[in-house]
């Protein structure tokens, strides 16, 4: 195969992960995207999953290669930085199914002997674009998107430090789509383990970057706060239960609402409120 050499896109990341940090990404992934990670049809059968700014070091890259190779224990697993000297520290973790290469938003693929771009089924990119201005968003997008196969997942947000708290876009690509087919919007995931406990509030540092302004008079995210800060408020004295129980009823009186959230205890019991912001 021929490596496609071309100056990496984007900014370097502080690279600060620390393991565990996206721990709960991966478990979430586990729940939302198993039969994707699964896949062998087609293409599939070599499609990586790509853990995109990976950091100083490659820990959540194998971090996830851990998690996701006993449902699928081939599954080709590419880690990307765009910092030279992190990608080479990384290289002696590599094998023949985990691999570590310099690349962007344009991402480091080789070319196939038919001529294709190896394939890419799930690409994760973390506290990566918080550093970008808000219009660079869609373009990383359009660009990321056009790497996935149809069916593929992009999975892109912010965490706190230690992975308690994170937000999440999640945008799959068309069943029928093709390089340019942009991207649809399956959900907007906020994630907790409750160990600092539960206020909506808690959620709004570690918006990605295309909501993170926004939460301003008259946009429809700044109301989806305001009415699930008042269901937390309604639903208060479930309080004495604990956070984990109070999260659920919240969520419940967000649905009354009129608010499009997933409602099934396998996602609110584990801390994942999934939202379908109206398009």
């Amino acid at each position: 195969m021929r490596v496609i050499s071309k100056r990496p896109e984007g900014q370097p990341t502080r690279g600060k992960t620390a393991p565990h940090r996206l721990r709960r990404v991966d478990n979430f992934l586990l729940l939302y995207a198993a039969n994707l990670l699964r896949r062998l049809d087609g293409d599939f059968a070599r499609a990586f999953y790509v853990d995109l700014g990976f950091g100083a070091e490659p820990v959540t890259t194998l971090e996830s290669a851990q998690c996701f190779r006993p449902i699928n224990p081939t599954l080709p697993v590419l880690g990307v930085e765009i910092d030279r000297e992190r990608v080479t520290a990384a290289l002696p973790f590599a094998n023949e199914i985990t691999h570590f290469r310099l690349g962007g938003f344009n991402l480091p693929l080789f070319r196939q002997p038919n001529g294709a771009l190896e394939p890419v089924r799930l690409i994760r990119a973390f506290n990566v674009l918080r550093q970008y201005e808000e219009s660079a968003v869609a373009d990383a997008y359009r660009r990321l998107g056009s790497y996935l196969l149809p069916g593929g997942l992009l999975i892109e947000g912010t965490s706190d430090p230690t992975g308690r708290i994170w937000v999440a876009n999640l945008l799959r690509k068309p069943a029928l789509g093709d390089g340019d087919t942009p991207l649809q919007t399956e959900a907007l995931v906020f994630s907790t383990n409750f160990r600092d406990g539960f206020d909506p509030g808690i959620f709004q540092t570690r918006l990605p970057k295309n909501y993170i302004h926004r939460v301003v008079p008259g946009e429809l995210v700044y109301d989806f706060f305001q009415a699930w800060k008042q269901a937390a408020l309604e639903t208060l004295p479930i309080q004495v239960w604990g956070p984990r129980q109070w999260f659920m009823a919240s969520a419940q009186a967000l649905a009354a609402r009129g608010y499009r959230v997933a409602l099934q205890r396998k996602w609110l019991r584990r801390g994942y409120l999934l939202w379908q912001p109206s398009r």
